[in-house]
């Protein structure tokens, strides 16, 4: 029996169970709701939950850990189990059953059990980049990796694997994207919040947030084809600063053009937020609206957009399409931005693309630039964190 029909069969049983819940609490009442403990739909809650929790949880475990297992005997173990949960809880049903106490409880241990696999996936993703990074520490030394200049992969042996060069790449694409997203995406969102007619907000805040909905790899086509030969024919060839279309410019350009509206969303958010009370008391001061904003909602609104920023940020520096078709592969490190670079994501994704041996440095090399993104990235959460707590001080 297909797991599909299996997951709606015991879907129909707690449908089932539920309507049967509510008839017999009804019933041992002689018809008078009044004397139940708790209302008649925590009654049928009460059998749905035993009913179908611990038959789909039976699905979800036995399909993860033994998918070529025989759909049948699964099926008709879940079943029985599901008809198990349905006949005992069925049989505590009574009018004096405090059925809401049992549900409640029933759901803390969702919420509970959900919050854990949440915690535990991150940390399994972790301890496993852990794992693969220690054994390629086994074979490739951590000082050529952490401070080699050269990123030069070879199959068969005679790689070298230093990370600088990515880092640089990372680092260098993400600034120039942050330096267009920022000051755009903030004077937009103070525009919109400050200065806009209501007309004029729906529909310039719509428009700006069509650009979180185009495909990535959209924007990617869009860096190759037009940005980057426009960058090189205008300004690096005439410049004498390379003649290639692909460039570090190119890709953080385009990664910038792409990251508004998550600074300008969020941070338009994050100004109406602000107590309407502090704009009356500065205005009533004789400040100026100008000044209102650089002094009073600015900085009150400044822990939220410093979330703004750091999710921008985490964007840029795990954005990958971009970066492959508009800054290029070469692994290099130079002050220049019209020359090719790459970064650590494309990199992770090109030691584990094609017939690879798992086995290898040259292929274990992509969990040591998977952790050492996710310190990245952890480094600029703390960050945040500090200047959140600074500022929030304040003004609370």
């Amino acid at each position: 029996m297909p797991v599909t029909w299996t997951l709606l069969i015991v879907l129909a049983l707690a449908a089932a169970g539920f309507y049967l819940g509510r008839s017999r609490a009804l019933a041992a009442a002689q018809g008078d709701s009044r004397k139940l403990h708790s209302r008649t739909s925590y009654y049928g809650w009460n059998i749905a939950l035993f009913t179908a929790v611990p038959a789909l949880f039976l699905i979800a475990i036995w399909s993860f850990a033994q998918p070529d297992v025989n759909r049948t005997v699964l099926a008709g173990v879940a079943l029985i189990l599901a008809a198990a949960g349905m006949a005992w809880s069925l049989s505590r049903t009574a009018p004096d059953f405090r059925a809401r106490n049992v549900v409640e409880t029933f759901v803390r241990f969702l919420l509970i059990l959900c919050s854990s696999i949440a915690i535990l996936t991150t940390a399994g993703i972790v301890l496993s980049m852990l794992f693969e990074t220690g054994h390629f520490f086994q074979q490739y030394p951590w000082q050529d990796f952490l401070f080699g200049t050269t990123w030069s992969p070879r199959f068969g042996g005679g790689s070298q694997l230093g990370i600088l060069p990515l880092v640089w790449g990372t680092l260098y694409i993400s600034l120039i994207a942050l330096a267009v997203s920022i000051p755009i995406g903030l004077f937009a969102a103070i525009y919109m919040s400050e200065y806009a007619s209501p007309r004029l907000r729906s529909i310039a805040k719509p428009a700006i947030e069509v650009l979180a909905g185009i495909p990535t790899i959209v924007y990617g086509l869009f860096a190759l084809i037009t940005v980057g030969p426009m960058l090189r024919d205008y300004f690096a060839q005439p410049l004498g600063l390379g003649s290639s279309g692909s460039s570090v410019m190119t890709a953080g350009l385009v990664m910038g053009i792409m990251l508004i509206p998550f600074v300008s969303s969020l941070s338009d958010d994050i100004i109406n937020a602000v107590p309407q009370s502090l704009r009356d008391g500065a205005l009533g001061l004789g400040s100026t609206p100008s000044e209102t904003v650089r002094k009073v909602v600015l900085p009150a609104a400044l822990p939220g957009i410093v979330g703004a920023v750091l999710l921008a940020a985490s964007r840029a520096i795990g954005e990958t399409m971009i970066v492959v078709l508009g800054a290029g592969a070469s692994a290099q490190m130079s002050l220049n931005p019209f020359e090719a670079m790459t970064t650590i994501t494309v990199k992770i994704v090109s030691q584990l693309t094609g017939d690879t041996d798992f086995a290898a440095p040259e292929t274990l090399v992509a969990f040591a630039l998977g952790i050492t993104l996710f310190i990245v990235t952890l480094g600029l959460n703390i960050v945040a964190l500090y200047i959140v707590r600074k500022y929030r001080e304040q003004y609370e």
